[in-house]
């Protein structure tokens, strides 16, 4: 999540509003009941932030159950402006280079070779270990899709909340806090249940992971509706399959979240209805689902020739994505009056670390000779 975006405390948006302290706490606390904002306290004072598309406003207002609104209604909304109309959808995932979420491996078909190669950032359990705060709500996605008569069978208490998310989150009870053993509990859930980790596409302080199946969440049907965008960060692993012992039993084929498996001739002149699997490595995510379930063990994974870059954190992902989709002056300018020094501070930070390539456009897309002349001496 960008933290450092619009962080007012009640006392700046009372002065902003030209009403009391008192009114404009109880207007920002109302909107965090809601889940349209996220509060969080810094030295003693609260602060309350927008949060992102993803997860955001459209999953924390249907992660519970509740009575003051009419979440069917709400539910067909929400149906309609994703997943029928999918301008919005199609921008939120498929613009710039550097996407909102990523997938995480499943962790159990990790052999001993492959376990060498992962970062503790990639595996959904070590987020689970290191968070400050951890909360479970309902899954937003399949909670849609049950008003919508299209739910599917999997849990529904499974949603991950972390951190900053997860305690403001609980504060409000949207998410329920769960401890670490219980987290690590939800996550085997989510393995026996065959779901897909797709979480922040960041490593450190990762904010959500959602345990997503093929059929309802919204992060697996942007992966197949616009699978040449390569909407969702995939894991840096690619399942390899060994010809020679597959039987064509399709059981990976049934198990993909994003149709990346396919059944085709196996070309035998001795048997000629068999049939094999064949992957599309350009839309895999590298879950490595189909590895589970291939009973001859002709699927193993393997790591893929370049390796998925992640951000640092939310500040570095979103100056990225801001800069990609020519927006880096609407990061600066349109939040000022909110502005502090540190986080001004943070996104020179980041941008001074940039590739030149990226630094050149976030030059241009700013206009400002300072910051020409801090890349200038940086480079120097």
């Amino acid at each position: 999540m960008q933290y450092f975006l619009l962080n007012p405390s009640t006392r700046k948006a009372g002065k902003i509003w030209k009403i009391s302290h008192t009114e404009s706490r109880k207007i920002l606390d109302r909107l965090a009941g809601r889940g349209i904002l996220v509060d969080m306290h810094q030295n003693g004072e609260s602060l309350y932030v927008l949060p992102p598309p993803m997860a955001g406003f459209f999953e924390f207002s249907m992660m519970r159950v509740r009575e003051d609104i009419d979440q069917k209604v709400l539910s067909e909304l929400f149906y309609q402006y994703l997943n029928v109309e999918e301008d919005f959808i199609k921008d939120l995932f498929g613009t710039g280079e550097t996407r909102l979420g990523r997938t995480f491996v499943h962790e159990p078909v990790l052999t001993s070779e492959n376990a060498l190669h992962v970062h503790d950032y990639e595996r959904a359990s070590e987020v689970i270990e290191s968070a400050s705060d951890m909360a479970v709500g309902t899954c937003y996605c399949r909670h849609k899709m049950y008003h919508m008569g299209k739910a599917c069978n999997a849990p529904m208490e499974i949603c991950m909340t972390f951190n900053t998310s997860a305690a403001s989150l609980i504060k409000h009870n949207i998410a329920r806090r769960v401890d670490k053993s219980e987290g690590h509990a939800l996550l085997q859930e989510a393995y026996d249940c065959n779901l897909v980790q797709f979480g922040e596409n960041v490593r450190e302080n990762v904010n959500f992971i959602c345990n997503c199946c093929g059929c309802c969440c919204e992060a697996m049907i942007a992966a197949r509706k616009f699978a040449i965008l390569q909407p969702v960060h995939t894991t840096n692993f690619i399942p390899k399959l060994d010809e020679s012992t597959c039987n064509g039993c399709a059981k990976c084929v049934d198990i993909c979240p994003v149709e990346a498996m396919a059944l085709v001739t196996a070309n035998d002149p001795k048997r000629p209805k068999r049939k094999k699997a064949s992957l599309n490595e350009d839309i895999c995510l590298g879950c490595g689902l189909c590895v589970k379930v291939c009973t001859k063990d002709s699927l193993q994974l393997s790591s893929r020739k370049y390796r998925v870059i992640t951000p640092l954190n939310g500040t570095h992902k979103a100056v990225v994505m801001a800069i990609e989709r020519g927006k880096l002056q609407n990061l600066i300018f349109d939040n000022q009056v909110f502005w502090s020094h540190r986080a001004l501070a943070a996104i020179l930070g980041v941008i001074l670390k940039l590739p030149p390539m990226k630094q050149v456009l976030a030059s241009k897309q700013v206009k400002s000779r300072y910051l020409e002349r801090l890349i200038s001496v940086n480079q120097n």
